[in-house]
């Protein structure tokens, strides 16, 4: 399933034509980092691959004072069946992705116990930097924020929650015998 290209039709059939500085900043606005894959940077390149496969169309290209010209591009009909198909996989599709912690405590055995502490206490303080750095945007509602995207920054801030809880019960078992 591809995130950005989803995010890209998205946001051209809801939101009408756009040029991609738009769609950046429309990534970093809707706060996609946080419930998404989508890189902002990724979202040029998409752009212009999807206009090769008829997804997207330039319509007019702007040029604003001394700021380069920008492509404003919409979303065509092939496009909006692709989004369909696109939003379709992602409501189907579950992807829990293996964590590689997950591996590395699998052949972790010859470890010393407090490397291995040394390693879990590094990862739950950027977890909960992490989740610190969540709150602080999700605590800040922007002006369209709507039920659908309460519940997204929910989501994030449980599975945040989780991972910290289930490092800290690793933590607490090293050392005991097993």
């Amino acid at each position: 399933m591809n995130e950005t290209r989803l995010f890209v039709l998205a946001a051209l059939a809801r939101r009408g034509p756009m040029h991609g500085h738009q769609l950046r900043r429309d990534a970093r606005l809707d706060r996609a980092d946080l419930w998404s894959r989508v890189k902002p940077g990724s979202l040029y390149g998409a752009l212009h691959r999807m206009e090769s496969e008829g997804l997207v169309r330039p319509l007019r290209t702007e040029q604003q004072g001394a700021l380069p010209a920008r492509t404003i591009y919409e979303i065509t009909d092939e496009g909006r069946r692709e989004l369909r198909a696109l939003r379709d996989e992602a409501f189907t599709e579950v992807d829990i992705r293996p964590d590689p912690v997950d591996l590395a405590l699998a052949v972790g055995d010859d470890l010393d116990p407090e490397l291995l502490r040394g390693y879990l206490e590094d990862r739950i303080a950027a977890l909960r930097a992490i989740g610190s750095r969540m709150e602080h945007q999700l605590d800040r509602r922007w002006p369209d924020q709507s039920t659908a995207d309460d519940l997204i920054a929910e989501h994030a801030r449980l599975r945040i929650r989780t991972e910290i809880e289930w490092h800290e019960k690793v933590l607490a078992g090293i050392g005991k015998p097993g």
